[in-house]
């Protein structure tokens, strides 16, 4: 059982057929082995070049460097997506897509293009970025990561933690600070560390509660010298470049947790109708159809809104204030719709063979990450004027 929705506007049939190649590439080379991925704890890296063969990487790469010179974030939306309804959460194709590449296409000079752009869209190198730190959380302008000039080179000191994509990925764009006066919010650089840079190790793959086929690494830095050409911008301007592409980001995020829920809803709603209990299928308990009923609604009201900020961002007039409000309603609302369509379920649904069980898991970082719920009501409420 589907529940019916209507068309949606903000797609047309160029991304409609785009849909539908990449739900074919995960329904056969991805969800087959995705349960044996989740147990090593990792992705294949051939996975991501398989993806880039394909043209689901670097979609906004320009046709020059093997992208697929298409600017339109509704590409990136729709593998959002589909990755949500599959139930592959852990595939780091929008990390690599939404949140690495755009630094890349926006601070790269002519030889970096050159250097790295083919590889980030053929998935033969694979991007992470690393900001948070052991300390710091949320709070970027509290990075202490440092990197010092030393002739050609910069010399790296410091630790990340929670970089996802942080085992497999080649090209790691490192938050550090560069200058030590001036205010919290100066001084930050992005430096793009390579794979096999002296001094550069990569600590454990962190053990989650869910998204385990993601990989998520400490990364630590000691006396990591990096070429002074890996800068990537203005030395000096990794706050403004960072805070610049968090909407983005965080609209990634909205748009994965909105699809995710109504997956949830679609779920419960298939398996309320062929579960049987005292003679009679679940769904024809006035509670069951009242509950889904519900989460069907809160599905529907956030994807509505969440569809809005695409159009904007698409526009170039997404505000991060309104970002911040598409990440808090639809993570908030996958929370509760997953977990009243688990209930669905009973016993069932806390045996990790279900999907839901693991789109249980898996939802619960989505408040966290790419700043927490309570960073988006701090967002939104400054931008209320309170």
């Amino acid at each position: 059982m589907t529940t019916e929705r209507p068309s949606r506007s903000v797609y047309s049939e160029d991304h409609e057929e785009f849909r539908s190649s990449f739900r074919k590439f995960l329904e056969t080379r991805v969800v087959p082995h995705y349960d044996t991925w989740e147990k090593e704890g990792a992705f294949p890296r051939e996975m991501f070049a398989e993806a880039g063969s394909h043209g689901f990487l670097g979609m906004a790469i320009g046709e020059e460097f093997g992208g697929g010179g298409v600017d339109d974030f509704r590409f990136n939306a729709v593998i959002a997506e589909e990755v949500a309804r599959a139930g592959v959460m852990s595939f780091g194709a929008n990390l690599h897509n939404d949140i690495c590449i755009p630094y890349f296409l926006r601070y790269a000079d002519d030889e970096q293009r050159r250097r790295w752009l083919p590889g980030l869209a053929s998935g033969q190198l694979i991007a992470a970025i690393a900001m948070t730190e052991p300390g710091t959380g949320s709070d970027l302008a509290g990075i202490a990561t440092t990197a010092v000039r030393d002739g050609d080179e910069f010399v790296i000191n410091g630790a990340k933690t929670f970089i996802s994509n942080g085992i497999n990925a080649d090209l790691v764009i490192v938050a550090a600070r560069t200058e030590s006066d001036g205010d919290r919010h100066s001084g930050l650089s992005l430096i793009v560390v390579e794979r096999d840079t002296p001094g550069f190790t990569r600590g454990r793959n962190l053990d989650k509660i869910g998204m385990h086929a993601q990989d998520t690494a400490e990364l630590f830095f000691d006396d990591a010298r990096v070429p002074a050409s890996n800068i990537l911008g203005e030395l000096g301007s990794g706050f403004k470049a960072l805070v610049s592409n968090l909407p983005q980001e965080r609209l990634t995020i909205a748009v994965a947790s909105a699809a995710a829920a109504a997956r949830a809803v679609e779920l419960a709603s298939e398996y309320v109708t062929e579960r049987t209990a005292f003679g009679k299928p679940l769904s024809a308990n006035q509670n069951t159809r009242f509950t889904l009923a519900d989460c069907h609604v809160q599905a529907e009201v956030v994807r509505t809104f969440v569809d809005d900020c695409l159009r904007a961002h698409v526009d170039g007039a997404l505000s991060a204030d309104r970002a911040a409000m598409a990440k808090l309603a639809a993570t908030e609302a996958q929370g509760i719709v997953v977990d009243k369509c688990l209930q669905m379920f009973g016993g069932y649904g806390y045996m990790a063979e279900f999907p839901i069980a693991r789109a249980y898991v898996d939802a619960r970082v989505q408040r966290i990450y790419g700043g927490t719920s309570e960073i988006m009501k701090e967002i939104i409420g400054k931008s209320m004027g309170i």
